[in-house]
C-alpha cells in the first residue's frame, strides 16, 4: 500500500474516532443506542460496497436496525441501471422528509452510489430534497467517516461527488451479512460502453486490484472462517489487463483456488467477448470453482448486438456455450436478456428465443429495455412501442420458464453438495443454500449446520428451487 493510501486510511480512522465521540454523547443524552438503517439497491457490487459502509458505521458507534422508522442514520446505496430503481429512491425521500419533520429531526440521511454520479439527479436533490444531509458517489465510499464528521460539525448538507476514480483504498472494515461467505472486489469500473448501460459513466474506467491485495483479503477471510468467496467485477474476464504486471483472470482463479480454508469460489460477471479458452480450462481444472457460469447474452440478434456495442455474435456466443459444456459436462448457465431494445424486430426477437432454447439456462435475469438518459441507446431511433415489448416479454417467459423447470427437473435423484447458508424465513427447521451448480436447495436441518457443506439428495423440483433430503 502506498504512502498516500496509508495516510488516507489513517485520516478516515481519525474521523471515525471523532464521530464515535459525538455518537456516544448523543447516546447518553437519549439514554438509548443510535441506530443505522442501510439499503443497497441494484447489483452485487453495491451490496458489497454497502457491507463496507455498514462496517464503518458500526465502528462509528451506530447499531444496525432493520426498521427504517427507528433509525438515526439512514443510508441508501442507489442504482441507476433502470428507471424504477430511481423512482423508488425519490419515493423513499418523500417519506423521509415527513419522518425528519415529525419523528426524528436529528436523523442523518445519506445517499451514495451510481445514481449520485448523474448531474440530473444532483440538480433534483438540490432543488427538491434539501432534507438529505450527505450525498456522495461511487468513487469515494471510503470517505464516509469524514463526510459524517463534516455534516455533524457544520449542520450543512455535504456533497462530495468525484467525476473519476483516484485510488483504491484497501482494508476498509465491513459487516458481512453471512459469516461463512463473502464477496471480494477484484476490479472496479468498466471499459465496455454497451450502448444501453450507464455503468461506465457512473463507476468509471476499469481498474484492477493487484493479485497480492486480493489474495491477502481472501486469506484473511479464510482465517475468519469464510468458506465461499464471490469474486466481483463488472467484467471479470478483462481482469488484470491494466496492471503493471498483467495477470489474467484465469491465473487469478488458480491462485485463489490454492488458498487454504476456502472451499468454494464463484465469480461474476463474465462478458462473452472476453471469455477465453484459458478461463474455461481453469474453471474445469480448479476443484473449488463452481461449475456455473453467468454469461449475459442480452440479445440473440447480430444486428441488435451490434447496436448494443457488445462485440460478439450469436454464433460466437453459442460456440462459448458449446466449449463450456464440453469442458464441464454438468455446468449450469445463467444469463441476462433485454427485450425491446431500440430497433428490435420480431425476427430479432425470434433469434433471442432460439438462443434460450439452445443454451438451456438454469435461470435468467430478464429485463424490459429501460431508457437511461446519458446513454447512446436513449436517443436511438425506432424505440419499440410499449405494448409490443410487453407482448414479447411475456412470450419470452413462456419459452424460458419451461426450460428452467426442465433443467431443474434433471437434478432430481442426484446427490449434491449444498453450502448451508441460512434457515428458511418460513420454517426454522428448513435450511437453504446453494449447490455447486448455483441452484437453490431447501432441505431439513438444524441451525448448527449453517456454514457447512452438506450432502443432499434432490427429491423434488419447484422450478426456481429444489427440495432435498440429507444423506
Amino acid at each position: 500500500m502506498s504512502h498516500t493510501l496509508n495516510t488516507e486510511f489513517e485520516r478516515q480512522h481519525h474521523y471515525i474516532e471523532i464521530v464515535r465521540e459525538k455518537v456516544e454523547q448523543k447516546k447518553k443524552e437519549l439514554g438509548r443506542p443510535l441506530y443505522f438503517y442501510s439499503l443497497a439497491m441494484g447489483c452485487q457490487m453495491n451490496a458489497h460496497d454497502s457491507e463496507k459502509l455498514e462496517g464503518m458505521l458500526s465502528e462509528m458507534g451506530y447499531e444496525r436496525t432493520e426498521e427504517e422508522k427507528e433509525a438515526d442514520f439512514i443510508i441508501y446505496n442507489t442504482c441507476c441501471v433502470r428507471e424504477n430503481a430511481e423512482l423508488k429512491v425519490y419515493g423513499k425521500l418523500g417519506w423521509l422528509k415527513h419522518y425528519k419533520e415529525t419523528k426524528n429531526p436529528n436523523a442523518i440521511i445519506a445517499l451514495c452510489g451510481c445514481m449520485m454520479q448523474q448531474e440530473t439527479v444532483l440538480a433534483t436533490l438540490r432543488q427538491k430534497y434539501r432534507h438529505v444531509d450527505i450525498v456522495f458517489g461511487t468513487f469515494n465510499l471510503y470517505k464516509l467517516p469524514e463526510l459524517v464528521a463534516t455534516c455533524m460539525e457544520t449542520g450543512e448538507t455535504v456533497y462530495d461527488i468525484w467525476q473519476e476514480h483516484q485510488e483504491v483504498v484497501e482494508d476498509l472494515p465491513a459487516i458481512r451479512h453471512f459469516p461463512y461467505k463473502a464477496s471480494v472486489n477484484i476490479m472496479f469500473g468498466c471499459n465496455n460502453f454497451c450502448s444501453y448501460c450507464i455503468v461506465p459513466y457512473v463507476r468509471g474506467r476499469e481498474r484492477s486490484r493487484t493479485p497480492e491485495d486480493i489474495l491477502a483479503e481472501v486469506r484473511k477471510l479464510a482465517a475468519d472462517g469464510v468458506k465461499e468467496v464471490m469474486l466481483l467485477g463488472q467484467n471479470v474476464n478483462s481482469y488484470g489487463k491494466n496492471l503493471e504486471n498483467p495477470v489474467s483472470f484465469a491465473e487469478l482463479l488458480r491462485m485463489v483456488n490454492e488458498v487454504e480454508g476456502i472451499e468454494r469460489i464463484r465469480f461474476m460477471t463474465s462478458h462473452p467477448k472476453d471469455l477465453s479458452d484459458e478461463l474455461i480450462k481453469a474453471m474445469a481444472e480448479c476443484d473449488k470453482v463452481c461449475k456455473y457460469l453467468h454469461l449475459p447474452v442480452q440479445s440473440g440478434s447480430d444486428e441488435i448486438l451490434k447496436r448494443m456495442n457488445r462485440h460478439y455474435t450469436k454464433e460466437s456466443y453459442m460456440e462459448l456455450v458449446r466449449k463450456a459444456r464440453e469442458a464441464m459436462p454438468g455446468i449450469t448457465l445463467s444469463t441476462d436478456i433485454i427485450v425491446g431494445f431500440p430497433g428490435e424486430t420480431e425476427e430479432d426477437f425470434q433469434e433471442t428465443l432460439d438462443v434460450i432454447r439452445q443454451s438451456r439456462y438454469s435461470t435468467a435475469f430478464t429485463f424490459i429495455y429501460s431508457k437511461r438518459t446519458g446513454t447512446p441507446a436513449a436517443t436511438m431511433e425506432n424505440q419499440v412501442p410499449e405494448d409490443v415489448v410487453k407482448d414479447r416479454f411475456d412470450r419470452m417467459l413462456d419459452v424460458l420458464n419451461p426450460i428452467v423447470h426442465e433443467v431443474h427437473q434433471e437434478q432430481v435423484g442426484k446427490v449434491m453438495t449444498v453450502f448451508a447458508e441460512e434457515t428458511s424465513k418460513q420454517d426454522k427447521s428448513i435450511l437453504t443454500g446453494r449447490a455447486d451448480n448455483n441452484m437453490l436447495v431447501h432441505f431439513p436441518g438444524t441451525e448448527d449446520l449453517i456454514g457447512q457443506m452438506i450432502s443432499v439428495k434432490i427429491i423434488d423440483n419447484k422450478t426456481f428451487y429444489l427440495i432435498g433430503e440429507r444423506i
